[in-house]
């Protein structure tokens, strides 16, 4: 099997319209939630957020592209130019006959589908724009990218809720390292703050009213985010015979089903994934230092997760950094995982564990290092990522040093 390296990296979030400003604000522990700004956001119980706020899409995109592009697409294609740009890759010849496009997502054009009932059913109109459909369609964002970048290989879209991102470069991954692909554009986007996606989210009754506080005693609830994260995974001889910038090697993955609650969480299934993703990379437990973990902010996911890492890790636990960056920059659903990767990177290569901040009370049954509220200087040559959705759906990757 090849080795997979990461070239390039991408995105939009609450926290930056970049790499650099979206690591430099993870640094200071920055908190990118605040009041929600769109049509009727009055009505909203919720109206707090990690919105993108200062991405004007008029500058970015003509009027013909604007009428095709949903706001999760938009999001997509300026992080991938970030990522294809810092990569030094064109993609022309053979590499743009095989190279693709993985991307993850939950919701999709979740804006257009909102203007459009609102202009069905509150304006009473009866025709919409020819291009609602490929607009708002789930695969609209790989696509666009693949037109754009001219990339022919294997290009979708993977669905699994708030672990879309993770199944999604999880199958870049293999793609590469199996030889199907030299390189993959990959990562996640989502855009669910309109009035119809927060309500909808309302309804389970599972959203904080002020703040994101994984693992803190007092916490009430998960907060919305929206952005992308993209990354170019390429193949290690590849990229090295080209002489590219390695970001850092994707060392190994696990996917699981925890098969018992469509929202409940299982230790059972988390604890699988993360074993998993050790053994397929090879990796000793005691190999790592940091854990960005799914962290939602809720006390059934924040203590399962906690209890799945105490199962694998046993002693070991107590000596790993574990932090949720949904703290600082929200729940991106299906593009989380894709964010949350950056904070990966910069462990490795910067030596700076992001924190969880918020925090403000111990949870006895959260008692691990959760990098409360400050940044923190580490060596470290090994990390995860984990990410476990609604549905039982739990994908974990390992990045190491190179």
């Amino acid at each position: 099997m090849k080795r997979v390296v990461i070239t390039g990296a991408g995105t939009i979030n609450a926290l930056g319209l970049n790499v650099p400003d979206t690591l430099a604000a993870m640094r200071e522990g920055v908190c990118g939630i605040g009041q929600l700004e769109f049509r009727d956001v009055e009505r909203l119980s919720i109206q707090i957020g990690g919105q993108v706020k200062g991405f004007d899409d008029v500058v970015r995109y003509n009027r013909q592209q604007t009428s095709l592009y949903d706001r999760f697409t938009q999001f997509t294609l300026a992080a991938a130019a970030e990522a294809i740009a810092q990569s030094g890759l064109v993609f022309s010849g053979d590499l743009s006959a095989r190279a693709g496009v993985v991307l993850g997502t939950a919701g999709g054009g979740v804006s257009t589908w909102d203007d459009n009932y609102r202009a069905v059913y509150e304006e009473g109109k009866n025709r919409v724009h020819p291009f609602v459909v490929p607009k708002l369609m789930n695969n609209a964002a790989a696509s666009h990218l693949s037109i754009e970048h001219n990339l022919k290989g294997p290009s979708f879209t993977v669905s699994t809720a708030c672990a879309s991102s993770n199944h999604a470069m999880a199958l870049a991954f293999s793609m590469v390292r199996s030889g199907m692909a030299p390189t993959m554009i990959t990562g996640g986007s989502e855009s669910m703050l309109c009035f119809g996606g927060v309500k909808a989210w309302e309804g389970l009754r599972v959203m904080s009213r002020d703040a994101c506080r994984p693992f803190s005693a007092n916490r009430n609830g998960m907060v919305q985010g929206e952005g992308a994260g993209i990354f170019v995974f390429e193949e290690y001889e590849h990229a090295r015979a080209r002489g590219a910038d390695i970001l850092c090697e994707v060392a190994g993955f696990a996917m699981s089903s925890d098969a018992s609650d469509i929202v409940m969480p299982s230790k059972a299934g988390a604890a699988r994934a993360i074993a998993g993703a050790l053994s397929d990379g090879r990796i000793n437990a005691s190999d790592v230092g940091y854990i960005n973990a799914h962290g939602t902010g809720t006390a059934a996911n924040d203590k399962t997760e906690c209890a799945a890492v105490a199962d694998v890790f046993g002693p070991h636990a107590d000596r790993l950094m574990i932090s949720s960056t949904k703290s600082m920059h929200g729940h991106l659903i299906g593009g989380t995982g894709a964010v949350e990767l950056l904070a990966c990177i910069m462990a490795l290569r910067d030596g700076v564990i992001a924190p969880t901040i918020g925090y403000e009370e111990p949870d006895p049954e959260c008692a691990l290092d959760v990098v409360p509220n400050t940044a923190r200087e580490a060596k470290v040559s090994v990390v995860l990522s984990n990410a476990f959705a609604f549905g039982g759906m739990n994908a974990v990757i390992a990045l190491r040093t190179i």
